[in-house]
């Protein structure tokens, strides 16, 4: 009887990339509530987040105005994808991201909402709403 190792298991349950400017996003089935979590937990993540449910379309990176450099900007942009919590794609040269908001409430409902909702509340009593 032949056993798959713990690489060739995640290399085969990992959507690949067909080339180098198509990103890696986790299945669906992949997506873990601390991922999520994680990924919510920082502001600079939030607020890109309450950003991407307000919109109807998806957002280029460089809609973004962050209090942060460019590089730490990709950062939290590569947390949110990997978490399953955006998914991104190149058009052109801009890479555009949107939020996965029908996988998430299927997988977890209500929880984007909840977060989302007091997310803006707390904006609100800080006067950043």
């Amino acid at each position: 009887m032949t056993t798959a190792t713990n690489t060739e298991r995640s290399a085969s349950s990992k959507r690949e990339p067909s080339s180098k400017r198509e990103l890696e996003h986790p299945a669906g089935e992949e997506i873990r509530l601390e991922g999520v979590l994680h990924a919510l937990s920082d502001p600079m993540r939030m607020r890109i987040v309450r950003e991407l449910a307000v919109s109807t379309d998806e957002l280029a990176c460089s809609y973004f105005e962050l209090p942060v450099t460019k590089s730490t900007t990709t950062h939290h942009f590569r947390v949110l994808r990997e978490s399953g919590v955006i998914r991104q794609c190149y058009r052109g040269t801009a890479k555009m991201s949107g939020l996965r908001r029908e996988e998430l409430d299927a997988l977890f409902p209500g929880l984007l909402d909840s977060v989302l909702d007091a997310a803006a509340r707390e904006a609100d009593r800080l006067g950043e709403g």
